[in-house]
C-alpha cells in the first residue's frame, strides 16, 4: 500500500490492510466512519455534475488516506522477510547496463491453448518484478502488430471486438498472472470446424519500448543515530526524521533540476530498505508520502471546493495556480515507510535523474514454442546475448538443509466453521525447497484426533465420543474435516497430530567441463538424461565463474510419445554455466506435528434441523 498525492490525477488505488485495532484506534475507526458518512451526505447536496465529481475525487482520496494511516499504524508488528530491491542492479556496472539486458533479454513464446480459436502469447522479461520493487527505471512497452506465417500484419487493439470477423490481436483476458500476455484470436464461424494447424500461425511480434536510465543510484546507511541529521551526497541529500520501531520518515532531496528528456514522466526516485537484527531485509507494508503539510492544504482545497455552487473554469485555474505555487514552495519531498518487522538499519537509495538515457528500440521479436513436454528428439537453441543471474535461488536452496525443527515452526493452522456440516482446519507450511524433493512415496502413518468440550474456565476438559463418520483427516493434504451435527456435544479443543514430510538431500558441486554420464552442456542448455537422473529426485542449479546462481530461462522435457516416459530434460539458462550443482533426495521422513487447537465457534443456527 503506497499512498500518493496530489489527487488531481485519476484517482487513488488503494489496498487496505485488515488488522486489528486497539481500543484508541478503534474511536478514530468510528470517527472515521461517521466522517465518511458526513462526506457522503455533502455530495448528495451538490447539484453541479463537475463540482460533485471533483469533490468525490478529492475528498474521496483524503479519506482513503486517512484510512490507509490508521491500517498501517494499528496493524501489528509481525516480522516477514522481503527481498532486496536493489539486487538485480548490483550486478551490472551501470545502469544502462541494466537497461540494456532488460530489453535484450525479452522474447516472446507461442503457448498451448485449449482452443482452436485461439493461440497465446506471452512476452518473457530477463527480471520478475513485483511491487512494491517494481523495474526500478521509468520504462514503457507499446505492442503494435503480429506477423502471421501467411506474412498478413495484423495490428494490436486494446481489447477483443466481438463483431470484428477478422483474426485479432489483443491483450489476453484469461490469465490474470501474467497481465503482459496476448491472444491471437481466430474468427469463430457456426458450424463449421476449424483445425488450429491450418491457421496462419504468428511468426513475430512487433512493438516499441522506452526506457530512461538515471545518471546513479547511491544509497545511504542509516541507523537511529543519523535521526535528525543531513546526509549528503554531490547533489543528493537525506534527512531522517524519525525511526519508529517499524517505520521510518525520510526527507530527501535532489538540488540538481530534473533532465528536461523525462518531460511529465512520473518519477519515484526513492527505495527505502530496512534490516532486523538479523541483517535480513524485512517487507514493506505500505507507505504515506504526503506532509501535514500537503494534507492540511489539500483539506483547504476541499473545503473551497465546498462553497461553491457551481463549477467554472475560472474556479479551476485558480485551483490550479494555488497548487503550482504550493508545489514550487515544497524544496523536499517525504516519505513515511512501514515495514513487517522491528527496524535495526535502513538502506535509503536514491535514484539521481539530474541527467538520463533514455533508450527507445523499435521491437520485431520471433515467437518460439518451448512447450513444457515435446517429443521432438532436436534441442532448439535459446541462448540469449544477456547475463542474468538468480538472486532468490541461495535463499530457496536453503530448503536442502531444512530441519524437523524449522519445518514444525513454519506451520500455520487457519479454520472455517461458515459451513458447521464441514467445518474445516487446514496445516500449512511455508513452501521450500524441501517440498521440491518430497517425490511421490509418503508414508504418512497414524493421524490420531480427539476432540474436547471445555470447562467453565475455558479451559479443556473431556474427549467427546464420536462416530468415525464425524470427521475425516487427510494426512496428505493436511486437513481436518468435521460434521457439527454428529457431535453430541459442542467441541471446544481438538488435539492430535499431523504429518509432515522432510526430505533428506544430498548436494554436489561439479566443474562443467567434467560431467557424469547422463549430463551434458549444449551452449547455455544443460540436457539431463531422465533415466540416470529421475525428476522427481533431482534438481539441477547453475552458476558461471562470478560465483553467482544463472537464472533459469525455461525447461523443456522431451517424451517419448505423449504417453511415454521422458528421455532427457533440457534446462536454458540466462549465461554461460562454468559450475552445477545438484541436489538428490536420499531419504524421505515423516515428522509428526503435534498439535492443541481452540476451535473458533461456529453457528449452531446454520445446522442441520
Amino acid at each position: 500500500m503506497d499512498v500518493r498525492l496530489p489527487l488531481t490525477s485519476a484517482g487513488i488505488c488503494l489496498v487496505l490492510l485488515m488488522s486489528a485495532c486497539s481500543p484508541s484506534d478503534e474511536k478514530r475507526e468510528v470517527s472515521l466512519e461517521e466522517k465518511t458518512t458526513q462526506f457522503e451526505k455533502s455530495l448528495d447536496a451538490i447539484a453541479d455534475p463537475k463540482l460533485k465529481d471533483a469533490v468525490a475525487e478529492l475528498g474521496g482520496s483524503l479519506l482513503l488516506l486517512e484510512r490507509a494511516q490508521l491500517k498501517l499504524d494499528s496493524k501489528p508488528v509481525v516480522t516477514e522477510y522481503g527481498e532486496d530491491a536493489l539486487a538485480v542492479l548490483k550486478h551490472y556496472p551501470t545502469p544502462q547496463a541494466l537497461v540494456d539486458t532488460y530489453i535484450n533479454g525479452l522474447f516472446v513464446l507461442h503457448k498451448e491453448s485449449s482452443s482452436d480459436y485461439l493461440t497465446d502469447l506471452q512476452p518473457v522479461f530477463p527480471f520478475n518484478f513485483s511491487i512494491p520493487a517494481a523495474f526500478l527505471f521509468p520504462h514503457g512497452l507499446e505492442w503494435q502488430s503480429v506477423t502471421l506465417s501467411n506474412k498478413r500484419v495484423i495490428a494490436f487493439q486494446p481489447e477483443w471486438s466481438e463483431t470484428d470477423p477478422g483474426i485479432q490481436l489483443s491483450p489476453s483476458s484469461s490469465n490474470l498472472t501474467n497481465p503482459d500476455d496476448l491472444t491471437v484470436t481466430y474468427p469463430f464461424i457456426e458450424g463449421l470446424d476449424v483445425d488450429i494447424k491450418n491457421q496462419p500461425q504468428p511468426v513475430s511480434l512487433q512493438g516499441k519500448v522506452e526506457v530512461i536510465a538515471p545518471r546513479r543510484l547511491y544509497s545511504f546507511e542509516l541507523t537511529k543515530k543519523d535521526v535528525g541529521r543531513t546526509r549528503t551526497d554531490d547533489n543528493l541529500s537525506v534527512t531522517l526524521l524519525k525511526l519508529g520501531p517499524n517505520y521510518a520518515e525520510i526527507e530527501f532531496n535532489n538540488s540538481a533540476p530534473q533532465a528536461p528528456e523525462i518531460g511529465e514522466t512520473p518519477l519515484n526516485p526513492l527505495i527505502v530498505q530496512a534490516r532486523d537484527t538479523t541483517g535480513q531485509f524485512l517487507s514493506r507494508s505500505g507507505s504515506i508520502n504526503e506532509t501535514a503539510a500537503q494534507i492540511s492544504f489539500y483539506q483547504r482545497q476541499l473545503a473551497k471546493m465546498q462553497q461553491q455552487k457551481t463549477w467554472s473554469d475560472a474556479f479551476e485555474k485558480q485551483l490550479d495556480e494555488e497548487q503550482r505555487t504550493f508545489e514550487t514552495q515544497q524544496t523536499h519531498r517525504y516519505s513515511k515507510v512501514y515495514f513487517n518487522g522491528p527496524v535495526d538499519t535502513l538502506e535509503v537509495s536514491l535514484l539521481d535523474f539530474s541527467t538520463v538515457t533514455v533508450t527507445r528500440k523499435d521491437l520485431n521479436l520471433p515467437v518460439r514454442r518451448f512447450d513444457r513436454h515435446t517429443t521432438q528428439k532436436t534441442i532448439q537453441p535459446l541462448n540469449l546475448p544477456v547475463l542474468v543471474y538468480d538472486d532468490q535461488a541461495p535463499i530457496w536452496l536453503k530448503g536442502a538443509t531444512l530441519t524437523e525443527e524449522q519445518l514444525k515452526k513454519g506451520v500455520t493452522i487457519s479454520q472455517s466453521v461458515d459451513d458447521p456440516s464441514a467445518a474445516r482446519i487446514e496445516f500449512n507450511h511455508l513452501r521450500s525447497f524441501n517440498d521440491e524433493l518430497l517425490g511421490t512415496s509418503f508414508n504418512p502413518g497414524e493421524s490420531p484426533v480427539s476432540f474436547f468440550t471445555e470447562d467453565r474456565n475455558g479451559k479443556r476438559d473431556e474427549p467427546i465420543e464420536l462416530p468415525p463418520q464425524a470427521y475425516q483427516v487427510d494426512p496428505l493434504r493436511g486437513t481436518i474435516t468435521y460434521d457439527l451435527n454428529l457431535f453430541p456435544e459442542t467441541p471446544a479443543y481438538v488435539v492430535g497430530s499431523m504429518p509432515l514430510f522432510l526430505a533428506t538431500v544430498e548436494k554436489q558441486s561439479i566443474d562443467a567441463r567434467q560431467l557424469p554420464k547422463g549430463l551434458e552442456l549444449k551452449g547455455n542448455a544443460l540436457v539431463v538424461d531422465q533415466k540416470v537422473f529421475p525428476e522427481q529426485d533431482w534438481r539441477f542449479y547453475a552458476k558461471d565463474d562470478s560465483g553467482n546462481y544463472l537464472k533459469e530461462i525455461l525447461a523443456v522435457n522431451h517424451d517419448a510419445s505423449t504417453e511415454g516416459p521422458t528421455l532427457f530434460a533440457v534446462h536454458y539458462f540466462y549465461g554461460q554455466p562454468t559450475r552445477l550443482e545438484t541436489y538428490r533426495r536420499t531419504d524421505l521422513a515423516t515428522v509428526q506435528y503435534g498439535y492443541e487447537v481452540k476451535l473458533d465457534k461456529a453457528d449452531m443456527t446454520k445446522l442441520d434441523q
